[in-house]
């Protein structure tokens, strides 16, 4: 075999919210990437076709050259920009790992742990059905739950009964689940400095593993603002790109946990830095994994199990037709584990047929949540 990876062909697909990619080398092989910028997945798409003919001719091998020509050719930042790269990063990674036999986390330096502790993402609704939730998850063998306490009509409640019924929501959890159970509390960006400060301050007798996102992630020295004034531990950065962005989180945003996403925060070469500068601060890595697809949830899941620091990471089953016809499997969960394959590169293929079979969903701006008054609402 060649010592070299010469890329044949880079072909992005979107399918339903995501946007894949295939890159292909002249000896045949197929690595497979994932970006998870999934309110514009054909941007994605596009900006991929554009990186073809400079990854054409190359060797695959030379992923960290690559990430950075192809980031710093136009000067252009953003999710969908650096979505892309994270999509052909990963699918680079999948290609080495095929290369030398060995699954990526090997390549990554080896296991820092037997596999990744899962934190199920609760499905929403009343505060009977969330507490139902909790129950039947735990009783799958999680032992992570992320609820997600805020919902869209809160924002049509008055400040007293707003904070009264999502505190209501987390004792719910707590009284189903006990102790034992690490609960993370996601408020989505729907929140302002004073509300959420008053509510985290309810909330913290429930003991939260963490809390994300109280207030939108627009301002770092807003964020850290409000996290300095609680008590509670706080994670952000979901929305966050490259290992640029993430020093201010890390540096000025008093947070507790990094939320780096493997489809738009750079791909495995640039969430493995962002995982180093979160270590150097005694941060935890709990990356966003929701509503990620297959693949990328593979890719975080090779990350994982080498990352010193990886706390959690959030997953819904994916075993929706969405997720399944699309690859040859799916990453396997084995009391509230994830378990990392012993496959080569990401150990996933695409399904060509599959992916067709789900037509691209376009972004629906509909749901833009808004206030009593019609006003738009925090999100």
């Amino acid at each position: 075999m060649s010592a070299r990876l010469t890329i044949a062909s880079v072909k992005p697909i979107v399918s339903g919210h995501g946007a894949y990619v295939k890159v292909t080398t002249e000896s045949g092989l197929v690595g497979v990437g994932e970006s998870t910028y999934f309110g514009w997945p054909g941007a994605v798409a596009e900006i991929i076709t554009t990186f073809e003919p400079y990854l054409r001719g190359k060797d695959a091998h030379d992923v960290e050259h690559h990430w950075l020509s192809l980031y710093r050719a136009m000067s252009m930042r953003g999710m969908a920009v650096v979505g892309a790269l994270s999509a052909v990063d990963q699918a680079l990674w999948d290609l080495r790992g095929q290369y030398f036999g060995v699954p990526v986390w090997q390549l990554l330096g080896g296991q820092s742990r037997r596999a990744v502790r899962a934190m199920r993402v609760l499905r929403t609704g009343t505060v009977d059905e969330v507490a139902r939730a909790a129950k039947e998850a735990v009783e799958e063998g999680y032992t992570a739950l992320k609820a997600l306490l805020f919902q869209h009509e809160h924002h049509q409640m008055r400040h007293a009964a707003k904070i009264k019924d999502l505190l209501e929501r987390f004792e719910a959890i707590r009284d189903t689940v006990g102790w034992d159970i690490d609960v993370g509390i996601e408020l989505h960006r729907n929140m302002g400095p004073g509300d959420s400060l008053m509510l985290m301050d309810e909330i913290a007798r429930l003991r939260p593993l963490f809390v994300e996102d109280p207030i939108p992630p627009d301002s770092v020295l807003s964020f850290g603002e409000v996290a300095a004034k609680s008590r509670l531990p706080m994670a952000a950065g979901e929305r966050n790109t490259t290992i640029w962005e993430f020093r201010e989180y890390v540096e000025h945003g008093n947070v507790d946990f990094i939320r780096p996403d493997v489809g738009v925060a750079g791909g495995i070469t640039h969430v493995r830095k962002i995982c180093a500068l979160a270590e150097a601060h005694h941060q935890g890595i709990i990356p966003h994994a929701v509503p990620s697809g297959p693949v990328a949830t593979a890719a975080q899941v090779q990350l994982g199990i080498t990352v010193p620091n990886w706390d959690v990471q959030e997953h819904v089953p994916q075993d929706a037709p969405q997720w399944t016809d699309i690859v040859d499997g799916v990453i396997e969960v084995r009391d509230g584990y994830l378990i990392a394959p012993d496959r080569p590169g990401l150990g996933i293929a695409l399904d060509d047929a599959g992916l067709a079979a789900h037509p691209p969903v376009p972004a629906d701006l509909r749901h833009t949540p808004s206030r009593e008054d019609g006003a738009v609402a925090f999100r």
